[in-house]
């Protein structure tokens, strides 16, 4: 029975003795290296914090966030029937807390 489930057990194992590697986690030595001793992996622009940005667009969007006059998004299908806005109902309540109110009590 141990021999069987053994050679069972052997059976699923993948077949590496054939590659043209040293160890399966050979090839890319070179690689590796730079990437080990690279001071700062990210491109120049991402330290760009001046990200442009519309805050009365933002606002409103919150505004109609909290209120629940949330406009939906349209398909971009040209059949009038499939592009047409699903019918919006507002919320009973806003999603989690309102901006004056306190996350945490302070003590």
């Amino acid at each position: 029975m141990t021999l069987a489930s053994l050679l069972a057990l052997a059976g699923c194992s993948e077949y590496l003795d054939r590659t043209d590697t040293l160890s399966r986690q050979s090839g890319n030595a070179v690689q590796t290296n730079k990437v080990t001793q690279m001071v700062d992996p990210w491109p120049a622009v991402a330290a760009n914090r001046d990200i442009a940005f519309d805050g009365a667009a933002m606002q409103t969007a919150m505004t109609h966030y909290r209120t629940g006059r949330v406009i939906r998004p349209r398909g971009l299908s040209s059949d009038p029937v499939a592009a047409a806005p699903a019918p919006t109902t507002p919320n009973a309540a806003p999603l989690g807390p309102t901006v004056n109110a306190q996350s945490a009590p302070v003590k």
